[in-house]
């Protein structure tokens, strides 16, 4: 029997921060085909993700829930298969459901995915280049770049789906997660061009917390040459050695970008040759977002904006007006009940996200959250050596605790440190640089935000590490 629920195709790619997409007004790079989303649909200015890192996003956009609650608050926490999911209420709602490429939350009789008609998905993080899928049968490889591979795959399993059922799939890309290995094709673009630094390119971490002076993902240091791919010209100074790193991590990085964005075009193509547009949700986005030589760093992790906000960009021409953008705060754990919603399934109470319907027809809905809960729980991982922390972000400030403990959380150093505040007002200090935890004429918005923290604490259901006054 058909159904005239839609069908929803999920994208989301690793590592793609929305300032690296033409439709965020990036200064780097052109992605026509995500545009062709956000430009037959609505684009999210504040979409972020609730824990910047992949593992913990993709359990949430599963879920609907906080990490505390999903069990997956680190990269080293595996996924418990048993609990409820969104894919898997699709499915017993009459959706046919699949997905294809990154998985990223553990193997096994508990952690493969499940509610997936069918599923072939990487190992950890994946091959580039002839990767292995695992498969409900079993293993197998496939011989070419894993962007094409993922985008085939998918294809295929639209081609062979059964066409009486609404679908779901999820199309998860590997790239442009690091070591950022480009394909043929891409191989030698920008080769002659210079990607503009950012503002805050050489950041010197003064006036912030010890977390930002200790994290190991700095350009100019902690790039590998397995990032880099070549050893640097002789004779360069400290300066044109942090930019000659630079220049080599965001063309690999946004040439794997490009891959992505063919990839996302043959999609919308298969759509409009099988007459699906208008009846299919496309969601482009990525499990978080990602620095890109902001703050002189690469990596995600903290709560800086440009790790926080994740780009997100949906068409569904029968509800969605095109062209449209909004800036309410939307965040990953709303990801689940809103595809509930669109396919008429009752969201259940224990989802701790919210519809985003209202918001991506275009109206102003009362009541809508004016403020975000976000916690990284990973404390001093071996590679990036990060602090923890949690905090709230409202519209104009955002209020950081690091409180720097391990609290037993695997993936983690049991290290302490210090704990530290930072508080930015991101009407005057967009890019973060200017920490006025400590300056007096903020008191009443420490007072007021620190209150807001605990509310934001309680309706997660998370604990505080501290009793904060």
């Amino acid at each position: 029997m058909t159904t005239s629920r839609p069908n929803i195709l999920f994208i989301m790619s690793d590592d793609h921060a929305a300032h690296a997409m033409s439709c965020y007004g990036s200064k780097v790079n052109a992605t026509p085909n995500i545009d062709r989303i956000a430009n037959g649909g609505m684009r999210l200015d504040n979409c972020f993700c609730t824990n910047s890192i992949c593992a913990p996003s993709r359990a949430t956009i599963l879920t609907g829930t906080y990490n505390h609650i999903n069990g997956v608050r680190t990269l080293s926490d595996r996924f418990d298969g048993s609990q409820q999911t969104m894919p898997k209420l699709l499915k017993q709602n009459g959706y046919q459901t699949a997905i294809v490429g990154k998985w990223h939350l553990g193997h096994g009789a508990e952690s493969d995915p499940t509610g997936f008609d069918f599923w072939s998905v990487l190992p950890g993080q994946g091959d580039y280049f002839d990767p292995m899928f695992i498969e409900e049968g079993g293993n197998r490889k496939f011989e070419g770049y894993v962007t094409d591979i993922i985008t085939d795959r998918s294809i295929e399993w639209l081609e062979e789906r059964d066409r009486d059922k609404p679908f779901f799939l999820m199309c998860h890309h590997k790239a442009p997660h690091r070591p950022w290995i480009p394909d043929a094709k891409h191989a030698h673009m920008y080769e002659d061009v210079d990607i503009p630094e950012p503002e805050t390119f050489h950041d010197d971490y003064s006036n912030r917390a010890s977390a930002a002076v200790e994290a190991r993902m700095r350009i100019d240091r902690d790039l590998t040459k397995t990032d880099l791919k070549m050893d640097p010209p002789e004779g360069l100074s400290a300066s044109e050695l942090k930019s000659w790193n630079y220049q080599r991590y965001m063309k690999d990085y946004l040439r794997c970008v490009a891959s992505i964005d063919d990839n996302v075009g043959r999609l919308l193509d298969y759509l409009a040759e099988n007459g699906l547009e208008e009846n299919t949700i496309v969601v482009y986005t990525s499990d978080q977002g990602f620095f890109l030589g902001d703050h002189g760093w690469y990596d995600k992790r903290f709560m800086y904006e440009e790790s926080l906000r994740m780009p997100f960009v949906i068409r569904y021409p029968a509800e969605i007006k095109a062209g449209g953008e909004d800036r309410h705060i939307a965040l990953n754990v709303d990801f689940a009940p809103t595809f509930l919603s669109y396919a008429g399934v009752e969201i259940p109470e224990d989802v701790q996200g919210v519809d985003m319907r209202p918001i991506l027809r275009g109206e102003k809905p009362e009541g809508w959250r004016t403020s975000m809960y976000y916690r990284y729980w990973m404390h001093l991982d071996v590679d990036h050596h990060v602090y923890s922390h949690y905090g709230v972000r409202t519209e104009q400030f955002k209020l950081i605790y690091y409180y720097a403990d391990a609290l037993g959380t695997t993936g983690s150093k049991d290290i302490p440190k210090t704990p530290e505040w930072e508080l930015f007002d991101l009407k005057k200090d967009p890019n973060e640089l200017i920490n006025v935890y400590h300056d007096p004429d903020y008191a009443n918005v420490v007072k007021k935000l620190e209150q807001e923290l605990n509310r934001l604490q309680a309706e997660a259901k998370d604990e505080p590490f501290v009793v904060r006054t």
